[in-house]
């Protein structure tokens, strides 16, 4: 695995952890809830509420979650066409402030092709 991703995936598990360490109960339910939006059931399916989650999280602006939906939609076995045609829109909702993160997704995606 490309240590872009690795990197990633360590400090958010490290991170993750210490947080629900905490026992905030209003912290553990909002992870939650982030679990369940994204699950089985319903009626999209997950390569699509993944999708979802990537746009929101490139119109946000947010690294963090875009290498997040970037890894599970990989996983999910979307394309790359998928991804980019998802992060266009992206880009054209929110505008050229996108373009700085679609540069990183662009290289975090090919970082998780690089880890086959």
């Amino acid at each position: 695995m490309s240590d872009l991703v690795n990197e990633f995936n360590a400090y958010r598990s490290k991170m993750n952890e210490k947080i629900l360490a905490d026992n905030n109960k209003i912290i553990k339910r909002i992870f939650n809830l982030d679990t369940n939006a994204y699950a089985e059931g319903g009626a999209l399916d997950v390569k699509t509420k993944e999708l979802l989650g990537l746009v929101a999280s490139a119109v946000l602006r947010c690294d963090d979650c875009i290498k997040y939906h970037l890894e599970t939609s990989y996983k999910l076995g979307l394309s790359k066409e998928e991804v980019t045609e998802a992060l266009g829109i992206a880009t054209l909702v929110g505008g050229t402030i996108v373009v700085p993160h679609l540069r990183r997704a662009y290289e975090f995606w090919e970082a998780l092709e690089s880890q086959g």
